[in-house]
């Protein structure tokens, strides 16, 4: 049992959360929100993959990286932690981007 690709998706996480909260995007604006936005983004796409498990479209993959911990069949630990890591860098990305552009309109 590894801990590696847990162990990188927590720090990644925990990185784009930390420029979220410098630059106040999602989390650092207002965190309420945010974690509603994020709670149903990550409900969303666990009931798509449970979805996709019951079809047999998704299966797990095994690796040498994983934890091998199944919180249902086919759906590894890491999966409901890589979604969140999904929806919290998607929303930085897009609040970034619009903070950026709405930023270069302000210049002459």
């Amino acid at each position: 049992m590894s801990f590696v690709y847990l162990a990188a998706l927590l720090v990644s996480l925990a990185c784009v959360m930390l420029v979220d909260v410098r630059f106040r995007l999602f989390l650092g604006s207002d965190w309420r929100r945010a974690l509603v936005v994020l709670a149903i983004g990550v409900a969303f796409f666990l009931a798509w993959d449970l979805a996709g498990i019951g079809l047999g479209i998704f299966v797990r993959g095994d690796g040498p990286f994983m934890t091998g911990v199944l919180l249902a069949p086919e759906l590894p630990l890491e999966e409901p932690v890589f979604l969140l890591f999904l929806c919290e860098v998607t929303m930085v990305l897009v609040l970034g981007a619009a903070r950026l552009l709405e930023r270069k309109g302000d210049r002459p």
